[in-house]
């Protein structure tokens, strides 16, 4: 009987030998339309010039993407890159990279030399800043009162009165720049900077005869000047002066008249001047709150104080460090160091740092009251402290004065010489 095992084997090969060559060819068509990359990828540009902190190849990178939109036009690496190159002192290179993009296409639109001139004045650059401003029409780029500014705020850096006063006499004149009420207040915030707050008024005077006419910023900027300077009787005409005017305080004009309540101890009238401000429907910030309990603490109303932070929670709002700082020092000095000790704890599971003082303080405290047991509880002091600098206050203080066990000495002082490797 013929058997069929050499057909099937021959049916077999056949297959196998027809399917072959159409499988050669779909691999090499695939193995064609796969290509292996030559090289990795590259990283991107931005990605590049942040990881980057040798000056001299930073430099090199940014030169390399001088005509990348993605890098030119990024605010943040504009000036990442001229800050770490300032902080590094190679001002070479910075001139060199921002007078080669002046040179560029972008270089005829304002608002970049703009930007170029305040990157110049962040390097403390000011003579480049200024002379990119008298040099705008070389490259095609005409001059407003904003380049103007511009140049302006940074040359007020320099406290050089008289280049001041040249710049604001000659320049309008020289390019038909009208000044504007940001003008003014570049000049009046350089002035009360210097201290000269009766020219800093007169400029606000003059100006307002000449058209120009202040705003809050203009007033706020003197009412805080005067007040610092501890011409309350002034700052007070001021702040009449504006309301008279029609002019209405911003939330940055209450916080600095609070802050003048709060150093004359007179936190009751800081805290109406709160309530006025949310009358008037301006929001009350964290700041605005950490002077109002402070100023309560520091007058001996710690109650109120108590009551302000109550109320800062019910309304939605997180209190910063600086308030939890403010409030844990004055429950400490208050004697009330149970509630001070739930405050820090809350501040140990943030990772915020505490003042040193305060901790010193608090530890005594619970020693004195007999509650040792919440100080063996407290964690590592690495939790209150985030700088090196307070760290080495904390292993300066002198520990010998508070008396406390052994036990909890080593916890505190072990921690410091764990964390800071010694």
């Amino acid at each position: 009987m013929l058997s069929l095992r050499p057909i099937r084997r021959f049916c077999h090969a056949a297959a196998i030998t027809a399917i072959a060559p159409v499988a050669e060819t779909v691999t090499s068509a695939k193995s064609n339309c796969i290509k292996k990359p030559d090289k990795p990828l590259e990283e991107p540009a931005l990605v590049k010039l942040k990881a980057e902190r040798d000056p001299e190849r930073l430099f090199q990178l940014f030169k390399a993407n001088a005509h990348n939109r993605l890098v030119v036009e990024n605010r943040f690496a504009f000036e990442d890159t001229v800050s770490r190159l300032a902080g590094a002192g190679r001002f070479d290179y910075i001139e060199h990279l921002l007078e080669h993009q002046k040179t560029l296409p972008q270089g005829r639109r304002e608002g970049f030399i703009v930007r170029i001139i305040m990157l110049y004045g962040k390097a403390g650059m000011i003579k480049q800043a200024v002379d990119t401003f008298y040099d705008m029409h070389l490259f095609g780029c005409q001059r407003t009162v904003k380049s103007f500014n511009a140049a302006l705020k940074v040359l007020t850096q320099s406290y050089d009165l008289e280049a001041i006063d040249l710049f604001l006499r000659d320049v309008p004149f020289k390019f038909g720049i009208e000044l504007d009420v940001f003008s003014v207040n570049i000049v009046i915030k350089a002035l009360c900077d210097m201290d000269i707050l009766e020219k800093a008024y007169m400029v606000m005077i003059e100006m307002e005869k000449a058209g120009v006419n202040p705003d809050v910023v203009t007033y706020t900027t003197l009412i805080s000047a005067f007040y610092k300077s501890n011409r309350w009787e002034v700052g007070n005409g001021l702040w009449n002066l504006m309301v008279m005017k029609g002019c209405l305080p911003n939330l940055a004009t209450f916080n600095v008249r609070i802050q003048y309540l709060v150093n004359r101890r007179r936190a009751w009238q800081a805290n109406s001047l709160m309530g006025m401000m949310e009358y008037l429907g301006i929001t009350p910030d964290e700041v605005t709150y950490n002077l109002v309990i402070k100023g309560f603490c520091q007058a001996g109303y710690l109650e109120m104080a108590k009551k302000v932070y109550s109320a800062l929670h019910g309304k939605g709002y997180k209190p910063n460090v600086k308030i939890y700082q403010t409030m844990i020092h004055y429950l400490c000095k208050g004697g009330e160091f149970d509630m001070a000790y739930t405050m820090c704890k809350d501040c140990m599971n943030r990772n915020w740092s505490l003042n040193v003082d305060t901790i010193y303080k608090l530890l005594e405290g619970l020693k004195g009251n007999g509650e040792i047991d919440k100080a063996k509880s407290s964690q590592s002091p690495k939790f209150f402290f985030g700088g090196k600098e307070q760290k080495d206050q904390w292993k300066e203080s002198n520990f010998s004065s508070l008396d406390i066990p052994n036990a909890i000495l080593i916890l505190i002082v072990g921690s410091f010489y764990t964390e800071l490797g010694e």
